[in-house]
């Protein structure tokens, strides 16, 4: 892997935040959802399709995170969305690296109803041929599985679909991996040049008991006119939520992983205790019907 810059942590929180109305965050919005926060703020129906593609490029291929430098947009319509919407990074607590180029974040996020601000980790582990970032969906897990640390914690809260891209985006942003902000309009970053390259949902929390804000963020995350991540890049790790997996195929069409960890009922019960809620028979029923999985040079199915 080539050489990465270290995020700045002094001057990050230096950085004055802009103050957002409560709520308005652009990030994991779709485009339709974003269209409807533009037309609260006066922007002209006319105009809505293209500012929204405008800001789409900015957020997610260009990676920008105040609205001052989204420059083909007059300077009182990015006023008026700075005061009206957030599109501020997480605040990141710490940033370890080691030796070896692993990279491990705790971002703290709001609240949300939690009495306090929460705190997750994010991992970035580089290799010759790949970088892969591994993604938390919620903040504690309501699990139990006997080899998971996040088992022995309560289950926090879930995690929004602007949190789980936030992971993202930090990653790219410490890792240098986005274009260059004086690059022309529409440049990216080739897929062959990216440090970034593949996403695992094996961070703290069951992903599939967060379902609509991982399919959300997941969706924007492989959108071809954003962040542009294969969904053959993208892989989902369930303990076995039976009926999700269905959903997952149908909906959001990436890779899949299993935590089998053993092939008896008797113990995996044990080990992983959803397995009394859906058995063995369901859940390799319900992969054996996963979309792809019957071809194996393309297999989506990971054990």
């Amino acid at each position: 892997m080539s050489a990465v810059e270290t995020i700045d942590l002094d001057a990050q929180r230096a950085k004055p935040r802009q103050k957002p109305a409560v709520g308005n965050i652009l990030i994991g919005l779709s485009k339709p959802e974003m269209a409807e926060a533009l037309s609260s703020i006066g922007v002209a129906d006319k105009q809505i399709r293209m500012r929204v593609n405008q800001i789409w490029n900015w957020l997610y291929v260009r990676g920008v995170s105040d609205f001052a430098e989204m420059t083909n947009m007059a300077k009182d319509l990015r006023l008026r969305m700075a005061e009206a919407f957030d599109i501020a990074r997480p605040e990141i607590v710490t940033e370890q690296i080691s030796t070896d180029g692993t990279r491990k974040w705790l971002i703290r996020f709001p609240a949300h109803g939690a009495g306090r601000p929460v705190e997750i980790e994010t991992v970035y582990i580089p290799e010759e041929d790949r970088g892969t970032l591994c993604i938390s969906s919620q903040v504690g897990c309501t699990l139990t599985c006997s080899f998971c640390h996040t088992g022995t914690q309560r289950l926090v809260r879930n995690l929004r679909p602007e949190e789980i891209l936030g992971q993202l985006l930090v990653a790219r942003d410490a890792l240098g991996d986005f274009p260059n902000r004086d690059a022309p309009n529409g440049a990216f970053i080739p897929e062959s040049d990216r440090k970034v390259t593949n996403i695992v949902m094996m961070g703290m929390g069951e992903p599939l008991y967060n379902f609509e804000a991982v399919k959300k963020a997941l969706l924007i995350a492989s959108a071809e006119d954003g962040l542009s991540m294969s969904k053959r890049r993208i892989t989902l790790s369930t303990s076995g939520v039976v009926p999700e997996i269905y959903r997952t195929g149908d909906e959001i069409g990436c890779m899949l992983a299993i935590s089998l960890h053993a092939v008896r009922d008797d113990l995996r019960n044990i080990l992983v205790p959803i397995n009394k809620k859906y058995p063995l028979e369901e859940l390799i029923k319900a992969c054996r019907e996963y979309p792809g999985v019957s071809m194996p040079a393309a297999s989506r199915l990971n054990m």
